[in-house]
């Protein structure tokens, strides 16, 4: 159930267009929209914000203004480093889910067939959703899912011509299809069965013919392909697209750099981890020295993918000093790597060590922790390298 959550800012801020009723400015409103969804993956968190405050002054009544609110509030929840800051964020986020559902579920009273109100609905309990696994209520972000879902069927119902509706259903086939065991039966028979094949598609679909939707469904193909499916050449165009559209989000800088790596492009992946380390230094939002850890794994993975093991393990040692608890997950990458070395010198027993402190590492669940336990009872085998 984790997975499903696994939204953030850039999985769930999907459908902007045609949400301005009667008696509002629709393109001012519109135009709002846009405008703070390309701020947010700008990662300009406080640009992002006024822009769908706009939005919500044009149309008080109108339930997606609040709704893409609550993400970007969800969003900036999730990124504070400081305790306070993020009690202050939470409350907002709170605030904005609650305003985004009332006017929703009031506008399908009046309107049962106006697929708009759901689909905003549907952003608004996405982002509880990850909120509630968040902080670990996994029975309610359950129950969060099946609604959601039964609400993703009704809009799909309703729009049939609507695209950028498989960007979500995209999202819930694929990464249901990665759960096992007794979870992927009980998500199977309570949300709906998951499907990577279909997943892929929808989210093809989305982001070749959606409308606002495409650069958000582009991102998660470019994890999918580079992660689990383990196909870099097919993430790669999508990565660079991204990241020459949005310059100033380093997310696409390192994953753009990771993918080179793994095609065997050290080169042009070091000139990229140079450029965010540059950006580090200079202070200049977003960037900030958290990154730091972050920077190390990503020049530590370079290195090990080119067989540069003890190189490689000096950098992941060095991200393996930060315990920030916003950091676990990189932390589990590095323990991850470190095993990998390990397999790579012959050395299983030692690698298989590093692989069960990476299961052990609260706060790290994800891709990381699955390759650990795929290694436990697989080694690893490194590539052949030319």
């Amino acid at each position: 159930m984790r997975r499903i959550g696994v939204i953030g800012f850039v999985i769930a801020l999907f459908l902007f267009g045609g949400f301005a009723s009667a008696g509002s400015p629709p393109e001012r409103f519109k135009t709002s929209l846009q405008r703070g969804m390309e701020k947010g993956l700008h990662l300009d968190e406080k640009a992002a914000i006024a822009e769908f405050k706009k939005a919500i002054d044009l149309d008080r009544e109108n339930p997606m203004g609040y709704a893409c609110l609550a993400i970007a509030y969800l969003f900036a929840y999730e990124t504070a480093f400081e305790e306070k800051e993020k009690k202050v964020k939470e409350a907002f986020f709170l605030r904005a889910v609650e305003d985004a559902l009332v006017r929703a579920e009031k506008k399908i009273e009046r309107e049962p067939r106006n697929g708009e109100a759901f689909f905003a609905a549907v952003i608004a309990k996405m982002a509880r959703n990850r909120y509630e696994i968040i902080l670990k209520n996994y029975f309610r972000a359950f129950r969060q899912a099946q609604n959601v879902w039964d609400y993703l069927e009704k809009v799909q119902e309703l729009d049939p011509e609507n695209y950028d509706v498989y960007y979500p259903m995209g999202i819930f086939h694929y990464y249901l299809s990665q759960l096992s065991g007794v979870t992927r039966w009980i998500t199977s028979l309570f949300i709906t069965p998951g499907d990577r094949e279909k997943g892929l598609k929808e989210l093809e679909w989305a982001a070749e013919k959606g409308l606002l939707l495409k650069d958000l469904a582009q991102s998660n193909l470019v994890s999918a392909y580079s992660g689990y499916e383990k196909k870099p050449d097919r993430a790669l165009p999508l990565a660079r697209r991204l990241r020459e559209k949005y310059p100033e989000n380093y997310n696409f800088s390192f994953g753009l750099a990771n993918i080179l790596s793994d095609l065997g492009q050290p080169e042009e992946a070091l000139s990229i981890a140079r450029e965010i380390a540059d950006g580090i230094k200079s202070g200049i939002p977003p960037y900030r020295p958290e990154l730091w850890p972050r920077h190390s794994l990503l020049l530590g993975k370079i290195a090990l993918d080119q067989g540069e093991y003890d190189r490689a393990t000096e950098h992941f040692n060095q991200a393996l000093k930060d315990k920030a608890p916003y950091n676990a997950r990189i932390r589990a990458y590095a323990l991850l790597r470190l095993g990998m070395i390990q397999d790579g010198r012959k050395e299983h027993k030692a690698a298989e060590e590093y692989y069960r402190k990476v299961l052990d590492l609260e706060g790290a669940e994800g891709t990381a922790q699955q390759l650990a336990r795929e290694y436990l009872d697989t080694p690893y085998m490194p590539p052949r390298r030319r």
